[in-house]
């Protein structure tokens, strides 16, 4: 029955894993959101342990990737222009900013955060691998209806009528003479 709980918590944080630049990351203000801190806590406790905290841990959005997604309307009220530049962590950086926040509730976040970022690896696997036996699968159709087709005209050339008579083969019997 755990198990359901657990599901149910993992499924809303996925929907806060985003792509950017090419790695599946979750901003600084749904973090925070998460482990029950405000964001501004969360980066204060990050710059202060910034030694911990590498390029494929964590980095910065610049102002045009914050700008192009969609996330703006969670950052900022309609019609306002990016205030700040969000920090995107990656699976290895939500668990290192439990870490340092030490709470209770960031060590069981970041549990379901780790859950949620497996569960889309998982999810890509299965997609890439039904994407290429799909490929294989078409493939083999199409080699397949080649040598369907090459079947079906062989035969119907073995059942058409010749467009000129043959010559006959053999021995006439009739007493037919050619001279």
């Amino acid at each position: 029955m755990k198990k359901n709980n657990d599901l149910a918590l993992v499924e809303p944080i996925e929907n806060k894993i985003l792509v950017v630049r090419q790695q599946r990351v979750i901003l600084d203000f749904h973090l925070a959101e998460l482990y029950g801190v405000a964001t501004g806590t969360l980066n204060q406790a990050v710059k202060r342990n910034i030694g911990r905290f590498p390029s494929d841990f964590m980095f910065q959005l610049n102002f045009k990737e914050a700008a192009d997604s969609k996330l703006q309307f969670s950052i900022l009220e309609k019609g306002m222009n990016v205030k700040y530049r969000p920090y995107a962590f990656t699976e290895h950086g939500a668990v290192m900013a439990a870490n340092i926040l030490k709470s209770k509730r960031a060590i069981q976040a970041s549990i379901y955060v780790v859950r949620a970022f497996i569960k889309l690896k998982q999810l890509i696997v299965f997609h890439r691998e039904l994407a290429h036996k799909l490929d294989e699968l078409e493939r083999n159709v199409a080699t397949h209806d080649k040598a369907i087709c090459s079947l079906f005209d062989a035969m119907r050339k073995l059942m058409s009528y010749p467009e000129k008579p043959r010559r006959k083969i053999g021995f006439d019997i009739g007493g037919s003479k050619k001279d």
